[in-house]
């Protein structure tokens, strides 16, 4: 197993000390690379939550097992040897031996992904393991992104933000990421991809105390703007 600083699969320490930032947001709100930036800016740990459920996802179609058979992917997680890197510089995903950052990215992996997110037992898991990856972080802090992050993966974190944008900007931005893939079919995607976790997780509206930052009408530069404007705020750190 590599440093705590640069990866962990679960444990269980109690992380005390270690600052979360929790990012909450749909796809193509830029709450990934943003959150990233973040991390970066702070010298903070960065966790894509969404990773896990796209590498179990990977993980049931290896087995040749049926996403749709809750079942089966019960047994799949109970046999998910998950590893990611916190660290912002050096990002990588891998099952078991098998590094999977590119290929959990895949349309047929995608396409997967809501039928493993929509199993309370699943989530629960993983929602362990994410918390034990903060924990053995190493880290001063971690910013931890994804779709329930706010309200149950973290939700006595001292910084919670919900990253959003207006649909069509958010599917733009998805069809700009996945070059070589027709731009309706990107959109298309994310709009069932949406409309499948919304029945899971709401990741469109604030919880109470959560901040919006709504990135419609800013570039990149501006939304980590907007983020860290937030964490200072909250915790007086420099970055």
């Amino acid at each position: 197993m590599t440093c705590p600083a640069d990866s962990a699969t679960g444990a269980t320490d109690s992380g005390a000390g270690v600052i979360t930032i929790a990012v909450d947001g749909p796809a193509g709100s830029g709450k990934s690379s943003v959150s990233r930036e973040v991390a970066r800016r702070l010298g903070y740990g960065f966790l894509d939550t969404g990773a896990a459920y796209r590498a179990l996802a990977w993980h049931v179609l290896e087995r040749a097992d049926d996403t749709a058979d809750v079942e089966e992917v019960l047994a799949a997680a109970q046999h998910f040897p998950y590893a990611i890197s916190l660290d912002p510089d050096h990002y990588w995903v891998r099952v078991g031996d098998v590094d999977v950052t590119a290929v959990i990215r895949e349309p047929r992996v995608t396409d997967a992904v809501s039928g493993v997110a929509r199993v309370p037992e699943v989530r629960a898991r993983l929602n362990e393991i994410f918390r034990g990856l903060v924990a053995a972080s190493g880290r001063p802090g971690v910013v931890v992104e994804g779709r329930d992050i706010t309200t149950v993966v973290a939700p006595d974190a001292p910084v919670r933000i919900l990253l959003t944008a207006a649909p069509e900007v958010r599917a733009a931005r998805r069809s700009a990421e996945m070059s070589g893939q027709d731009a309706a079919a990107v959109a298309a995607a994310l709009h069932r991809r949406d409309a499948a976790d919304i029945q899971v997780v709401d990741f469109l509206t604030a919880a109470e105390g959560v901040h919006v930052v709504d990135s419609t009408d800013l570039d990149f530069t501006q939304t980590v703007e907007g983020v860290l404007d937030v964490v200072r705020a909250a915790t007086g750190a420099a970055a």
